[in-house]
């Protein structure tokens, strides 16, 4: 079956309701990163705010952010990116009484047009069959590789097995991967594929330790620093393999957020926290689906900052597809309080994850 994007039904702002509400109350923010008492704070959904007698929408939303009105328009801003006199929408109500609709009913009913319901069951685990999860993962993609942006959210266990590589980087090759976000080790370790074929001084294919082999990945991280970047590194040492080398050919943009335990790191990694932050977050602006692979602090950072909606140019409005997949319960249930229309949760080893999903779609 061809995949059909869900419907999006607007409030109907006819209603009394929505007409006799007041517009929303604003107050500017007294400093730079302080929010004034009683600060409206964002959610996944679709929210609109009543502005000069209008209801407006966050085009770009994610949660956990005032709502500042400029022009006009509200724009979802963290609180830490406050400026002194912004002018911030203040209410806790969130049924049209304050000049504020938070709508959680936008795609009720697209699940018939859809002919499946894109919303989380409660308690998925290894048992569950994802056969049919697999075949709608699949229309999805064949459908969003032309008309959406299909963002990845990657561990680094990819990087632990030759067939992983392979079958991400045919995807990436195939037209697949729109944008990427990762940490320090899956790029250093795929990396270290692609020289020394090992991970973490474990043969890729085999999982055989090699001698030395703790040595490896250090070793790539000092090459890569001493070329000034991984393109660079690609180009001086011929690397010709691997998801790293896949995603520079194709020019597709990725951020590499750091961590404490960070070795190294590599040159492209981001340290600073909020830099990284707000570099995530560009990306997950123009996503349409996102794909979280076994790294549960890059999946919960982006789960808080993915709304569930996402706006066209032609000011449509339609889902983001998230699904989060890992080995790992307690992980993908992290998620499972969204509550959201587009969300979708499996329980499986990454790496057969993504040999499946590239089988699935003919790239391998």
């Amino acid at each position: 079956m061809s995949f059909q994007m869900p419907v999006y039904r607007a409030p109907e702002f006819e209603e009394p309701v929505f007409r006799e509400a007041p517009d929303a109350a604003l107050i500017p923010a007294e400093a730079d990163g302080v929010a004034p008492e009683g600060f409206h704070s964002t959610s996944m959904y679709p929210e609109y705010f009543k502005i000069g007698g209008q209801w407006k929408l966050i085009a770009k939303s994610r949660m956990d952010s005032s709502v500042v009105i400029r022009n006009g328009e509200p724009f979802a801003v963290e609180n830490r990116n406050l400026r002194k006199g912004d002018l911030v929408v203040i209410g806790r109500s969130e049924d049209a009484s304050e000049g504020i609709y938070v709508h959680t009913e936008g795609f009720s009913g697209a699940e018939e047009a859809a002919g499946d319901k894109f919303v989380f069951r409660q308690g998925r685990s290894r048992e569950t069959s994802y056969s049919r999860d697999y075949d709608r993962l699949q229309e999805l993609l064949r459908h969003e590789r032309e008309q959406g942006f299909i963002l990845w959210v990657m561990g680094p266990a990819f990087a632990f097995d030759s067939g992983a590589r392979t079958a991400m980087e045919k995807m990436v090759e195939a037209g697949y991967v729109h944008g990427l976000m990762a940490g320090n080790a899956l790029a250093t370790h795929d990396l270290e594929g692609a020289l020394l074929h090992t991970a973490l001084g474990q043969d890729i294919y085999t999982q055989a330790s090699v001698p030395n082999g703790h040595y490896n990945h250090l070793d790539v991280i000092n090459k890569v620093r001493r070329s000034g970047s991984i393109q660079s590194f690609i180009r001086e040492y011929g690397i010709d393999n691997g998801i790293m080398y896949s995603i520079e050919k194709n020019r597709i943009p990725y951020v590499l957020t750091g961590s404490i335990r960070d070795d190294g790191p590599l040159p492209e990694v981001i340290g600073d926290v909020y830099e990284g932050q707000s570099r995530m977050r560009a990306l997950t602006e123009q996503a349409t689906t996102v794909i979280c692979l076994a790294t549960m602090l890059h999946t919960i950072a982006t789960g808080n900052m993915t709304p569930s909606y996402h706006v066209d140019a032609d000011g449509s409005i339609r889902p983001v597809f998230l699904y989060t997949v890992d080995a790992d319960e307690f992980v993908v249930n992290k998620l499972l309080d969204r509550g959201s229309l587009s969300a979708k949760t499996m329980v499986t080893n990454v790496q057969d994850f993504i040999r499946h999903v590239a089988a699935g779609l003919g790239v391998l």
